[in-house]
């Protein structure tokens, strides 16, 4: 064979190739494009978060809301006609908040004000009458450690650490000041703190206090404390008050209460794989809520469009390759028992997890993903951008998951992902009575799904590297 002859070849080669891609890239386009129409014409997601929301509500670990959601969501699954719908039992904690926290500032006898606060979750209650004591502000752990047991024992440990506001990324503020809340009480009770006042989770300035989970850590029963949490506005009135005035009074009652475990579960539903069934896709959220809203962005956004991917399947009639499982995750809010259990079992059965997609960043305008993974899954994935262009999709960086799927991960071999909305507005409802429907907007909604919709559909048909 002459070098003609193999040149030759090698051009053919490199024609062949490019008109498979072409061909494929055009046929890629048209199916976005169908999951597209679907979501945004023939859409669930919305109907279904709306009685999540507005006939079910809060979904706290444990609850009521939390027992229907499961066999609501169950049902609705069923009636998708998937291959296979069940419950996967997990033992969850359950902690209650009793009656509406109450505070004050007291600046002399008498002369009080009011402020807005709620119990952390987690948290023990105060006694029947409440608790009265003198402030000390902190920003962080080293400052509490270099005041000491001398200024810190019998008063409350006010920690008022903001999220930074000039990160663009939201989580990523978030993550740099939610140590304060998650381990204050801990900390300060190992200085004779008596209880725990922490700025809320948010770079809003309302009235509005943020919930979410905090811990004891190893911290002996007779020594926790209350700990609680006051809105914005609240805390920055706290911090200039106690500027002109630093031995104010601050008074707050709370009635929470942690029961024993119960029985809770996971909702799984799959579509089998038609070549792969034993290879597994996982798209999901968590189905519990905090208590003082009903959890519309955090997470019955999330638990919707990870329904709503199935279901545009199901509608288009698009047969997978690998099995596709939707995973409602039970107890990520206080303590992640569903992901653990779900994690748990796949080993057990040694079921062999390829990819898993998480949607926990609320139902705004989509943006793109974040994905840990390799080199060479990333790369494969990159090449798919310029189908997403069309819909303003653009995000594609390695990062993190999802909280849920992350505990999927091994030493290699799958491809985690999270949905990754646009993120600004996000914290001003986490974790706040204001977590309510009338904080989504369908079409972004809507929006959502069509875009994991779209990175499952990709992902199953060229499978992972």
């Amino acid at each position: 064979m002459n070098k003609h002859t193999i040149l030759s070849i090698l051009i053919s080669l490199a024609i062949g190739t490019s008109v498979f891609s072409q061909k494929e890239e055009k046929q890629d386009s048209i199916m976005l494009k169908k999951l597209f129409d679907a979501s945004l014409l023939n859409g669930k997601s919305y109907e279904w978060l709306e009685y999540l929301s507005n006939e079910i509500g809060s979904r706290l670990s444990g609850s009521l809301g939390a027992e229907k959601a499961v066999q609501y969501t169950k049902e609705q699954l069923e009636a998708l006609g998937l291959d296979k719908v069940w419950l996967q039992p997990v033992m969850v904690p359950r902690w209650t908040r009793g009656a509406k926290e109450y505070a004050y500032i007291e600046t002399s006898p008498g002369n009080t004000t009011t402020t807005n606060i709620c119990a952390l979750g987690g948290s023990v209650a105060t006694n029947s009458l409440g608790l009265k004591a003198q402030v000390v502000e902190v920003k962080d752990f080293e400052e509490l450690k270099a005041l000491g047991e001398e200024k810190i024992k019998g008063k409350i440990v006010f920690f008022n650490r903001p999220m930074q506001a000039n990160l663009i990324w939201t989580g990523a503020a978030y993550g740099g000041a939610v140590n304060q809340r998650y381990s204050g009480a801990k900390e300060a009770a190992k200085y004779g703190a008596v209880g725990v006042i922490v700025r809320s989770m948010t770079t809003r300035q309302d009235d509005y206090p943020h919930t979410g989970v905090m811990s004891y850590g190893d911290t002996p029963k007779d020594k926790q404390i209350p700990a609680c949490a006051i809105s914005t506005n609240g805390a920055n009135y706290l911090s200039s008050t106690l500027k002109l005035q630093p031995d104010l009074l601050f008074y707050f009652k709370q009635s929470c209460k942690t029961h024993p475990d119960v029985k809770s579960y996971n909702v799984i539903g799959e579509i089998k794989g038609s070549t792969y069934p034993d290879k597994i896709m996982v798209v999901g959220g968590h189905l519990d809520s905090w208590d003082l809203g009903d959890g519309s962005q955090d997470d019955g956004a999330g638990v919707v469009q990870s329904m709503e991917v199935l279901r545009l399947f199901k509608l288009l009639n698009y047969k997978p390759k690998h099995t596709i499982r939707v995973v409602l995750f039970m107890n990520e809010e206080n303590g992640s028992r569903g992901a653990k259990k779900y994690a748990d079992e796949a080993k057990l059965k040694n079921e062999n997890h390829i990819f898993a997609l998480e949607s926990d960043a609320g139902g705004f305008t989509p943006r793109g993903f974040s994905f840990d993974c390799d080199n060479k899954n990333f790369n494969q994935i990159l090449s798919w951008k310029p189908l997403f262009k069309p819909y303003l999709i653009h995000y594609f960086e390695k990062g993190g998951s999802g909280a849920d799927v992350s505990k999927l991960k091994k030493d290699s071999g799958i491809v985690l992902a999270g949905l990754r909305p646009d993120s600004q507005r996000y914290f001003d409802y986490h974790h706040t009575a204001i977590d309510t429907m009338d904080a989504v907007n369908k079409r972004e909604l809507e929006l959502g799904a069509f875009t994991m919709a779209s990175l499952v559909y990709l992902i199953d048909k060229y499978g992972v590297q």
